[in-house]
Order: structure tokens, then C-alpha cells, then sequence
């Protein structure tokens, strides 16, 4: 395996993009390998990495189809149910509360 061209930051060739600016042309990588990989130093630490894919490769992002938004829709709900109380709390939940706003913080325990 042959090592891969490193780039400074903001210094990578026309022809490459990261998996973010692909997506903002609506492509995806469509299976192909990391092609370079961009590196910004930093201070008392390893380097920032952004791998990059080349763009002439990148595939068009496939389209949502009926099933997809359903099951979508179903895990966002999912995310909205307080496993407490059983309620829709109408917000996505935070996993580091567990639970909805009243079921965390009851009134009483103050």
C-alpha cells in the first residue's frame, strides 16, 4: 500500500474534497479509498486530519425513497419518547438526562 499525499491545510488540490464538501454537491464517495488527507498542526498536540476523496470518482448521494423517510421519521420519534413516563416530551431528549425535563428534575427533591 502506497502512502498517502499529505496536504496542509487549505493548500489540497482542485479535485479533492472531504466527505462534508462532498455532500454539499450531493455526492458521496461511493466506495472508493481515501485518496490524500489534509493535516493543521496544532500546538502541544497531534495534527487535525480531513481525509479527502477525489471528486471525478464521488457518486450522486442516493434518493430518499417513501421507506427510508418512514424509518427515519420512526427513530426521531423513538428519540422524542421518554423511557420514564412514556410520553412524546416534544424535544429530542439528552442522552445524559435519560429522561424527559419533569421525570430528571421532579419538583419535589429540591
Amino acid at each position: 500500500m502506497a502512502a498517502l499525499p499529505v496536504y496542509r491545510w487549505h493548500l489540497a488540490p482542485d479535485g479533492y474534497a472531504t466527505r462534508r464538501q462532498l455532500r454539499a454537491r450531493n455526492l458521496r464517495p461511493g466506495g472508493q479509498d481515501v485518496a490524500a488527507q489534509l493535516e493543521r498542526p496544532r500546538r502541544r498536540r497531534g495534527p487535525l486530519v480531513a481525509y479527502l476523496y477525489r471528486v471525478d470518482l464521488a457518486k450522486p448521494v442516493r434518493p430518499m425513497t417513501p421507506g427510508r423517510w418512514a424509518a427515519l421519521a420512526k427513530a426521531n420519534a423513538a428519540r422524542r419518547l421518554c423511557p420514564a413516563c412514556r410520553r412524546d416530551a416534544g424535544y429530542v431528549i439528552p442522552t445524559a438526562l435519560g429522561s424527559c425535563g419533569p421525570c430528571a428534575f421532579p419538583e419535589g427533591t429540591a
